[in-house]
C-alpha cells in the first residue's frame, strides 16, 4: 500500500512538472506571453445598450485593440481598482501612441441604467464605453465571455454581486487574445497589449 502512495506521489510530482515546463517553454516563445486558455472560445457577438441609450453590437464597440471587464458600478472595491487600472493602461499606451479602447459591461442591469453606467466610466476615463441592457442581453454577453455573476441574496437595494474579475484583450478581427487577472499591474497590462497590438499590425 505503501509503495501505491509513494508511486502516486512521484507521478503527481511529475505531471506538475511537466506542465510546469509546457508552460514556461510556451510563455518563452511567444515574446507576448503565455495565452493559453483551456476550455471553449472566449467572446463572440452581442447586443447591449451603451450610456447613450443606443443599442450597440460587439462590432460597434471593439473597433480598435479593446480592454473588456464585466462588473458592477456599487461594487465597493474590485471594480473600481480593475476600471481604473485599466484606464491608466490605455493612458500609458496611448502616450506611446497606442490607441486601444477599453469596455465596461454591467452585470448588474436591475440598478446600471445607461446613465449610472456612463457616469461610473466618465470617471475613469473619457473614453470608456459603458454598457449595459436587459438581463437577457447581459446574461448572453456575459456567457459569451464564459464570465460568472451572481447577485447576493440580502437588501433588495443594497445587494452586492460576485461576479468574475478577468479583463479580457479582444481585437475586432481575431476575437479574444489574452487576458489579464486582476492582480497583474497597469504597467505589465500596456506592454502585453502593446505587444499584441504591433503583432496585428
Amino acid at each position: 500500500m505503501k509503495a501505491v502512495i509513494i508511486g502516486s506521489s512521484i507521478m503527481a510530482v511529475a505531471v506538475g512538472l511537466g506542465v510546469y515546463t509546457w508552460q514556461t517553454t510556451n510563455a518563452a516563445a511567444d515574446p507576448c506571453g503565455n495565452t493559453t486558455v483551456a476550455g471553449a472560445a472566449i467572446g463572440g457577438p452581442f447586443e447591449l445598450v451603451s450610456e447613450t441609450g443606443e443599442t450597440v453590437t460587439d462590432r460597434n464597440v471593439i473597433t480598435k485593440p479593446t480592454l473588456v471587464y464585466f462588473g458592477y458600478t456599487f461594487c465597493p472595491d474590485v471594480c473600481p481598482i480593475d476600471t481604473m487600472r485599466n484606464a491608466i493602461a490605455a493612458d500609458i499606451l496611448a502616450e506611446q501612441g497606442v490607441d486601444i479602447g477599453t469596455v465596461f459591461i454591467s452585470v448588474d442591469p436591475e440598478r446600471d441604467t445607461p446613465e449610472v453606467v456612463g457616469h461610473f466610466t466618465d470617471n475613469f476615463h473619457d473614453e470608456m464605453i459603458g454598457l449595459t441592457g436587459s438581463p437577457e442581453q447581459v446574461r448572453a454577453a456575459s456567457q459569451a465571455y464564459k464570465t460568472y455573476y451572481r447577485a447576493v441574496e440580502g437588501d433588495p437595494e443594497f445587494y452586492l454581486v460576485d461576479h468574475s474579475t478577468q479583463t479580457y484583450l479582444m481585437f475586432p478581427e481575431t476575437g479574444f487574445a489574452t487576458f489579464f487577472r486582476r492582480d497583474t499591474p497597469a504597467e505589465q497590462v500596456a506592454e502585453i497589449t502593446a505587444c499584441f497590438a504591433g503583432r496585428a499590425a
